[in-house]
């Protein structure tokens, strides 16, 4: 045996164990950081708000007041008869008990209801500040305290309630999202592969690189302020297992398809990541591109959603491509078992789903396509349908205390505002902004809070109900009429939120698809096929939306759709979608530069991948169909929306529109490339429908 060969033997076993021993050493260095990016997860109001809006500010400034920010709360006394004489000393004792036990802005007084059954008392309490925990903690006790007796019912709503009610649905998400998520991607891989070991070893793989991404969002907090919020790091776990297994999927198959014509399982390897590398880099750079885009968001939340998604793709594209390959090398042939890929052999030849699709793809292309854009069309139509801005008190699934407080305040104060509208005006200006205020129209009342730092705090109670038109029409006109001043509070807030969106979609959408489809160009060499696959997944994302629109009120009973459920989705529906064209349409051109006629290069193409595309979107759609389970209804729309989107481009869009397109264009579609140009040099005859058993049947 020559010194080749030796040196050759010697690598195929170092390799594998040093990329091993590297992320051993790697993963020991993030353990510290990974674990306190729960320290780091905030979601205050401000964390959420726009970067510039009003609202936002106001939280800035009274965060500089005396005693710092606000936390505001309501606690509501009814009884359906009419509050009793009783009642009302319980209700007078429970807030003297909290007035003693917490400082607060202002002895809180009661206001009765018309109809005598309901008592509400404002509580406002700068003790917590900006220290979420300590809010948590004095909301909770507030409610300790302001307990229930003989049928007279206590219930703690406002602002700060509503916050602490988020926080805790966010806090809890942590777990039961990665156990969940864990869960469903381990039982399709066990479908999928039909093997007892196979299935583990993907998974622990994603498992391991969401333990990276966390300590690298927390070293990205550290180190550039980066925003973690609840979303956001929800969303980055989803991403990491539902792509990061994607690209195990396809990586496996490739692999599978090498080592029955390649002896040893490390030259297997190299072969399978030539194949297939270019594709998973190129899907992950236009995931990680798209989401990039989202730094120029103007909403907080958004904007830190890009980082921590960029994070959570990119580690999972370096654990697939470096950790389980040197895993798979080191544990051989026999993890496939009990079907085992032998050297030499062939699967077993059987008339797979896709072929059938294929061939009637290929039939008549032109029907296909217009028939499949026809339905796009129609479902897209029902985003007309889609409900209005979810309201604070409608974004949850199920109904906590500070909702019901809310209600509760709804029918015995009608057209009454319970949630009060802060000011901040320069203290020079307060009391022309004081007498300005209460002379607009729709403001009940004004009163004067906290000063410093030049500026000085003024607490409107608006004439109509929290979130109502006429609410609406109030904060705009003081916006309008107080110059140099701000205006905020929850439903301002919630404004913002919504005038924000719409802005964002302008600039971030136009940018995604620049960025989508330079980088399709740059990996195919051409125009036309990335236009065809930009444009199909742009239909795909108006057909979710609009099945999401005839789901949502109907069926789910949802009061509201969440003002970036457009923006998100979009995002990544363009970036996750076209992974799938990418797979498709690289394995096309890889066909047609062998010479391979147009038409059955499109038609192989599809049958050699279109069982790892199928199992791979049935996975990504399970992994973000997890989030419909969590208690927020923004989380549950976005899971709908994506993981049905995900869905129609795996088995309608990319099997039958692409293939059906690419069949009508034949060489066109790589113009202005030279595929385009070129005829083939031969021509192969189309191969025998094969199954692998990593596909679906």
């Amino acid at each position: 045996m020559g010194p080749g060969n030796t040196t050759t033997r010697t690598r195929r076993r170092a390799v594998p164990w040093a990329l091993l021993g590297l992320w051993v050493a790697l993963l020991a260095f993030v353990a510290p950081f990974a674990s306190k990016l729960a320290d780091v997860q905030h979601d205050r109001a401000v964390d959420y708000l726009p970067a510039s809006a009003d609202s936002t500010q106001v939280a800035k400034i009274q965060d500089q007041l005396p005693g710092g920010e606000t936390t505001q709360m309501v606690v509501v006394y009814h009884r359906d008869g009419g509050l009793t004489a009783a009642d009302r000393t319980t209700a007078a004792d429970q807030i003297g008990e909290i007035a003693s036990a917490h400082p607060l802005a202002a002895q809180p007084e009661g206001i009765p209801s018309k109809d005598g059954t309901t008592l509400m008392y404002p509580v406002a309490s700068t003790e917590p500040g900006t220290d979420e925990k300590a809010r948590d903690q004095l909301v909770n006790d507030v409610r300790d305290i302001a307990k229930s007796e003989d049928g007279l019912s206590v219930e703690v709503g406002g602002e700060g309630a509503f916050a602490t009610d988020a926080s805790e649905v966010y806090n809890s998400l942590g777990g039961p999202l990665l156990y969940t998520t864990a869960a469903v991607v381990a039982l399709l891989l066990i479908l999928i592969y039909r093997s007892p070991f196979l299935w583990l070893v993907p998974l622990a793989v994603a498992g391991l690189a969401d333990y990276l991404s966390m300590g690298v969002a927390y070293g990205l907090n550290q180190g550039f302020g980066t925003s973690v919020t609840g979303q956001s790091s929800a969303i980055m776990t989803i991403l990491v297992f539902g792509a990061g297994t994607d690209y195990a999927l396809l990586l496996i198959s490739r692999y599978r398809e090498e080592l029955r014509r390649i002896e040893r399982p490390y030259d297997a390897m190299v072969a399978a990541l030539r194949g297939c590398g270019p594709a998973v880099l190129a899907s992950s750079g236009t995931v990680a591109a798209g989401l990039f885009c989202l730094l120029a968001a103007d909403l907080n939340s958004i904007r830190g959603m890009g980082p921590l998604g960029t994070v959570g793709i990119l580690c999972a594209l370096v654990a697939m491509m470096t950790l389980l390959p040197a895993i798979l090398v080191l544990l051989g042939r026999r993890v496939f078992w009990p079907l085992v890929p032998r050297y030499g052999s062939t699967p077993k030849v059987r008339r797979s789903l896709f072929a059938a699709m294929g061939s009637s793809a290929g039939r008549r292309p032109l029907t296909v396509l217009a028939g499949g854009a026809v339905l796009l069309g129609a479902l897209a139509l029902g985003a007309l349908n889609l409900p209005g801005s979810l309201k604070l008190e409608d974004s949850f699934t199920s109904k906590p205390d500070a909702v019901a407080a809310m209600e509760t305040l709804g029918k015995a104060y009608p057209g009454f505002g319970t949630q009060p509208i802060t000011v901040i005006a320069p203290t020079d200006r307060a009391d022309a902004a004081l007498a300005e205020a209460q002379d607009t129209q729709g403001v009940d009342s004004v009163t004067r809070g906290r000063s410093g730092d030049g500026w000085t705090e003024l607490s409107v109670t608006a004439a109509s109900a929290p979130q109502s038109a006429g609410e609406t029409a109030t904060i705009k006109d003081l916006r309008d009429r107080l110059d140099g001043s701000y205006v905020g509070g929850a439903s301002a807030e919630q404004l913002d939120l919504a005038d924000t969106n719409a802005r964002d979609r302008l600039v971030v959408v136009p940018l995604v698809l620049v960025f989508v489809l330079l980088i399709l160009i740059a990996l195919l060499r051409s125009i036309v096929a990335p236009l065809i696959l930009v444009a199909a997944v742009a239909a795909v994302w108006g057909a979710a939306l609009g099945i999401g629109g005839l789901v949502f009120g109907p069926v789910f009973g949802f009061e509201g759709t969440d003002p970036g459920l457009g923006l998100l989705s979009f995002v990544f529906l363009v970036a996750l979608g076209v992974d799938y064209g990418i797979f498709l349409m690289h394995r096309m051109r890889e066909e047609s530069l062998k010479g391979t006629e147009p038409v059955q290069a499109a038609l192989i193409a599809l049958r050699t991948t279109g069982g790892v595309i199928a199992s791979a979107g049935l996975v990504l759609a399970a992994t973000f169909a997890v989030l419909m389970n969590m208690p927020m209804v923004q989380l549950v729309e976005m899971g709908f929306v994506i993981a049905v989107g995900v869905l129609l481009d795996t088995f309608l869009v990319r099997t039958y529109l692409v293939t059906s397109a690419s069949v009508a264009l034949r060489r066109k579609v790589w113009w202005p490339g030279a595929l385009s140009k070129q005829p083939a040099a031969g021509s192969r005859e189309l191969p025998e429908p094969v199954t692998e058993t990593v596909g679906m049947r």
